[in-house]
């Protein structure tokens, strides 16, 4: 009996730029992407009699409505064979918090269940069942940093920046990707809020989504600033569609006492995770 657990990280848009609306009604992006392999969910495959789904947080439901399971119907369609496994996920990443978990669980189910079906489905059919599930899932299908344009689903692999050691904080609201981006084209700049590139380690940090989430969510726009008039963070932004907000961290910078003053100061509930983003082996 096959068993084994894959790991799902989480990723860091280090810019992200939206150029207009499509005929499709999505957006055109170009973003550049990086994982966190140290902030991962972890996806356990076991083969079972039937196929089964569980997950270990209370609010992530375990219905047809979970990516991971319509990731299973996806591949299962598409290879034209029944999944008779267990899936059990470990939920790390926090959702609605734009580190793509959601995402990267449904790329890493469909390579765990090509796995178990003895990679019945080449990398270019597993691409297109991804594409069509999400517009990031893709991304999670390779390893390494890339470049994503189109919707997001159109992945140029990359040399990963130097790694980048970096803070993470989200507060317990969520924000919905759809949202930031029907809001993108009405909103407006908030007066005294840093919207523009950042320049750190040859690359320009910048998120053209900051205008419209800050706009309805301002606890993030005050985070963003708090994080950068601290001498420990040469760089803070948020992340894809938020909530979280990330700060880069000046060498030998306690990112716990950093995390616990902002919880201090700012929102005692407050999540954090500090680490490396992925660098080139």
């Amino acid at each position: 009996m096959k068993s084994f657990s894959l790991q799902a990280p989480a990723k860091l848009n280090l810019t992200l730029n939206v150029l207009g609306k499509r005929a499709d009604g999505f957006h055109e992006i170009d973003t550049l992407m990086v994982k966190l392999p140290g902030l991962a969910d972890v996806i356990e495959f076991t083969e079972a009699d039937d196929f089964k789904f569980t997950c270990n947080a209370a609010d992530v439901p375990d219905d047809e409505s979970n990516l991971v399971v319509k990731a299973v119907r996806a591949y299962e369609s598409a290879a034209g064979v029944p999944c008779h496994c267990s899936i059990s996920l470990k939920k790390v990443v926090p959702h609605g918090a734009g580190l793509g978990g959601g995402s990267s669980d449904a790329a890493t189910t469909l390579l765990g269940l090509n796995r178990l079906h003895d990679f019945k489905l080449g990398v270019d059919e597993l691409h297109k069942i991804a594409a069509n599930l999400g517009s990031d899932i893709p991304f999670f299908l390779i390893s390494g940093a890339a470049r994503c344009t189109g919707r997001g689903e159109i992945i140029q692999p990359v040399p990963s920046p130097p790694a980048l050691r970096v803070l993470l904080l989200k507060p317990s609201f969520c924000v919905a990707t759809p949202d930031a981006y029907k809001r993108w084209t009405t909103s407006a700049e908030i007066p005294g809020i840093h919207y523009g590139p950042q320049s750190l380690q040859g690359i320009n940090l910048e998120n053209a989504l900051e205008r419209p989430v800050f706009e309805k969510h301002r606890f993030l726009a005050e985070l963003k600033e708090w994080l950068l008039e601290r001498r420990e963070t040469p760089a803070a932004m948020m992340s894809g569609s938020g909530s979280t907000v990330f700060a880069v961290l000046n060498d030998g910078v306690d990112a716990d006492v950093l995390a616990a003053a902002a919880r201090a100061e700012l929102d005692p509930g407050m999540w954090h995770w500090a680490g490396m983003t992925e660098s080139s082996p």
